[in-house]
């Protein structure tokens, strides 16, 4: 991915994250740091330049319809942030194609360990994630978000 991409990555995060906001009730007003609300093109920049997290995306027919960023984190672990599909392109294994290339980045940086984090309520994507080899590892609620973050890690 080049930075020529960001801002049609930001499109894709925002209209993918969009749908679980409306799933479960969250808006700008009462999530304002949920993914479909609090990305920018500032912050995905900040990502590549200062954090030089990978990044990638997937290409249909030239249209970028699929992202992830992996943040490198210590131990020789990392998280998997962002991932989406734009739900018009749903249910079509490209989620799963992703994850896999995820797996398989995070393995080239000699990360032993994947971390996510989710919307707990989400039971649905939890059984994806958990049918991908990850596993639940807890909880934890915060008072700028109206629903409970899930976390998962699977050994690579």
């Amino acid at each position: 991915m080049d930075h020529m991409d960001i801002t049609e990555c930001v499109k894709i995060i925002r209209e993918s994250f969009l749908t679980v906001a409306n799933e479960f009730g969250f808006t700008e007003e009462n999530a304002p740091r949920f993914t479909a609300f609090a990305t920018t093109e500032e912050r995905l920049t900040w990502q590549i330049e200062k954090e030089h997290r990978p990044m990638y995306v997937y290409y249909d027919a030239g249209k970028i319809i699929g992202y992830y960023s992996l943040a490198i984190l210590e131990n020789r672990e990392c998280e998997l942030n962002n991932l989406c599909v734009l739900p018009s392109y749903r249910h079509k294994g490209i989620g799963e194609q992703l994850v896999n290339h995820a797996f398989a980045v995070a393995g080239t940086l000699n990360c032993t360990k994947i971390h996510i984090g989710i919307v707990e309520e989400n039971k649905v994507l939890r059984q994806w994630y958990e049918a991908m080899g990850f596993a639940h590892t807890g909880t934890k609620k915060f008072d700028f978000f109206p629903f409970t973050c899930g976390y998962m890690e699977r050994n690579l």
